[in-house]
């Protein structure tokens, strides 16, 4: 029975070991809660800790007892081992944990579903790709470690070291094309080029950016597909993003009409499109013609929304609108084509032809005296940088950054020269 209880005592203290170590596992999540009851969030997140916690806290427990209550037996080192690969994947395991409930409080504190959510997004970009960066260092230091357990693998430590310098040269040449997406990933988080969530227009595809890896970024299209583009496209190739600093947008919608279009009242049945619906941000809604040869006139209408998807609609809104107020009220403006035959003149005809010709240019130039000069109504409505002050405002934008930089430009080509 001595005998029995000599050799049963490792096991004992093992499983001892082991619950203890669940308890004081126990202990400490409680503890943990209690001083953060302020942060209810943390009690869900916190559940994906639970379980690396306590295999960790058991495996110190129980290589603890193993080096106590079994002294120098055959079988005890061959477990220490064991126990000690599995202490280093569960404390790897604890630390992935650690980074997914701080990136989760993080993001949790800073929301994207607001209007103004640009630093939201910019830090749940930058926080989600540093958590990956983590995690891949965390699972390559953990098995470096376990490998470095074996003696054998200790031995050729030297040895690895002194040919790192070819190997890595080695390894830099073969998986160039991943590093270089590595790094361009690295690049796109933080020197905020594209976040989480920005409204891009890539390979003439409007979409938005739905995940930033390491290695690529996918853009979720409008219609539901997904564009997965390499983290280097973004870095090497132009692309649009329509959210870099804000969200608001302007949009165009344009008409090849007849030359008797009537602008003045397109431009009012504009204004009252646009008073009546909620997509129209109230910044910018004016009437242009933009062009008029090739026998039709161009107008252009440019709007402005709250973001992409509003002025979208805006814009199909008002084609619609417009298209059946013209073929409604104005059927002479829409498109024509003008077709004219030329008799051929008959003898002495000719002076009548070039009379009638005189009167008619006397007669068009009469009216052309006699008419009203037409003007525009409100300037606002058809002039997009003067006329008001927010165009005014607008025009500074693009008016260069200013005398005073030019002149010293010119100074310094003539100091140069």
């Amino acid at each position: 029975m001595q005998e029995f209880l000599t050799q049963a005592m490792p096991f004992l203290a093992m499983a001892l070991a082991a619950v203890a170590g669940l308890v004081l596992s126990w202990l400490v999540r409680k503890i943990v809660l209690r001083l953060n009851r302020s942060k209810p969030e943390l009690r869900e997140t916190s559940r994906v800790a639970r379980m690396p916690l306590r295999l960790s806290l058991c495996l110190i427990a129980v290589r603890i007892a193993l080096a106590t209550a079994t002294g120098d037996l055959e079988w005890r080192h061959g477990l220490d081992h064991l126990l000690l690969i599995a202490l280093i994947a569960s404390l790897a395991w604890l630390a992935i944990a650690m980074l997914l409930i701080v990136e989760a409080m993080v993001l949790t504190r800073y929301r994207v579903d607001v209007a103004d959510n640009r630093r939201a997004r910019r830090l749940r970009t930058q926080v989600i790709l540093a958590r990956r960066i983590g995690v891949a260092l965390i699972v390559v230091v953990a098995l470096g470690s376990m490998m470095l357990t074996f003696p054998a693998i200790q031995a050729l430590g030297a040895g690895l070291l002194a040919s790192a310098g070819v190997i890595s040269i080695v390894a830099g040449l073969a998986a160039q094309t991943s590093l270089v997406n590595v790094f361009a990933g690295i690049q796109l988080a933080f020197t905020d080029a594209i976040r989480v969530d920005d409204v891009v227009v890539v390979q003439k595809e409007w979409g938005r950016i739905e995940e930033i890896t390491l290695t690529y970024v996918v853009v979720h299209i409008w219609d539901d597909r997904r564009l997965i583009l390499p983290s280097t496209y973004f870095t090497t190739t132009p692309f649009e993003n329509w959210t870099r600093r804000q969200s608001e947008v302007m949009g165009t919608v344009e008409f090849d009409l007849d030359w008797r279009a009537p602008v003045e009242a397109m431009r009012a049945e504009l204004k009252a499109v646009l008073a009546e619906t909620p997509l129209w941000d109230k910044r910018v809604g004016i009437l242009q013609i933009t062009d008029a040869t090739a026998g039709f006139v161009r107008v252009r209408i440019l709007v402005s929304a709250a973001d992409s998807a509003a002025l979208f609609d805006l814009r199909c809104l008002i084609r619609e609108e417009l298209v059946l107020f013209l073929q409604q009220e104005h059927p002479t403006a829409l498109p024509h084509i003008r077709l004219e035959s030329m008799p051929s003149a008959a003898p002495g005809s000719t002076g009548s032809a070039a009379s009638d010709a005189v009167t008619g240019s006397q007669q068009s130039v009469k009216d052309g005296a006699t008419a009203e000069h037409h003007r525009h109504a409100d300037p606002q409505d058809s002039q997009l940088f003067t006329g008001s002050i927010e165009a005014i405002q607008r025009s500074k934008a693009f008016s260069g950054p200013g005398e005073d930089v030019f002149e010293d430009r010119d100074n310094a080509v003539a100091s140069q020269n």
